[in-house]
């Protein structure tokens, strides 16, 4: 449970934050939108002080029935937030969030340690041969389609079985080409109803069959605030609740707009497993 960034070994048995710093004008959470010209660095660096452990950086909101953005825009986006990041907080882990090799290749070059790819190179052949390159870590979600299409492919006979299979599958190709280090993400709201989210959650542990570190994506997402009944902005709680539940089937990072709370469900969790 180690992971190679940008040179230092890092032990994920103790669960790590990584905070979400959107550089989008359509996340589904309004209040996580940032740019760089804005309170970016502020809000970097209040996730940095209450304990985040990577930082990571998107440029195309992935939300279901986003909007298609140009390779360009992306780029435009992202390279000044991560150079700026760096500039201010040189020793910040960043992972980047992107499907397309150009935009991880230029980020990897500009200094970002991790590549965050919701396709698991589906989306983009070259993907796994930019991350061999750089030899940093690479997360792989599950998720079938596009953000464009993944909510009407949510038929599944098995879905935990063919969860797996599909990770199974895209390892083996990301050791072919040489990727020391990955790490899964089940992929919650992506090509998954409320009802099917709520099943792999009580289910991820067995995702640990794979001896990889996984990643939990939970936060503020529409299984939580349409089961309550409320909008993104009021599911703190509701997120802190089931980022608990998947610290304690196994999540070894949290992906979260609220750093603060992650980190203490963490440190709590922590104490019931000792």
């Amino acid at each position: 449970m180690t992971i190679n960034c940008r040179g230092n070994l890092i032990d994920l048995t103790t669960p790590k934050v990584m905070g979400i710093l959107n550089l989008t004008p359509d996340s589904f959470y309004s209040e996580s939108r940032n740019k760089p010209d804005g309170d970016f660095l502020k809000n970097a660096e209040t996730m940095l002080q209450e304990g985040a452990f990577f930082l990571d950086i998107g440029g195309y909101s992935t939300r279901p029935g986003a909007l298609e953005v140009t390779p360009d825009d992306e780029l435009k986006r992202v390279i000044p937030a991560v150079e700026l990041l760096l500039k201010e907080f040189p020793d910040a882990l960043i992972s980047i969030d992107t499907f397309r090799s150009k935009i991880a290749d230029d980020c990897l070059k500009a200094g970002a340690a991790l590549i965050n790819d919701i396709s698991a190179g589906n989306l983009d052949e070259d993907m796994m041969k930019v991350v061999a390159k750089h030899q940093v870590p690479y997360i792989m979600m599950h998720m079938r389609g596009t953000p464009q299409t993944m909510k009407d492919l949510n038929h599944y006979e098995d879905m935990l079985r063919e969860i797996l299979l599909f990770f199974s599958q895209k390892i083996k190709s990301a050791h072919r080409h040489g990727i020391a280090d990955v790490i899964i993400d089940p992929g919650f709201g992506f090509s998954k109803n409320i009802a099917q989210n709520f099943e792999l959650l009580n289910k991820m542990g067995l995702l640990k069959i794979l001896e990889l570190p996984l990643l939990a994506g939970l936060s503020r997402k529409s299984t939580i605030y349409k089961t309550l009944g409320c909008e993104p902005a009021e599911a703190l709680n509701g997120t802190s609740i089931l980022n608990t539940v998947a610290l304690l089937n196994g999540a070894n990072i949290l992906r979260v707009h609220d750093v603060k709370e992650a980190v203490e469900a963490v440190k709590l969790t922590g104490c019931l497993k000792n």
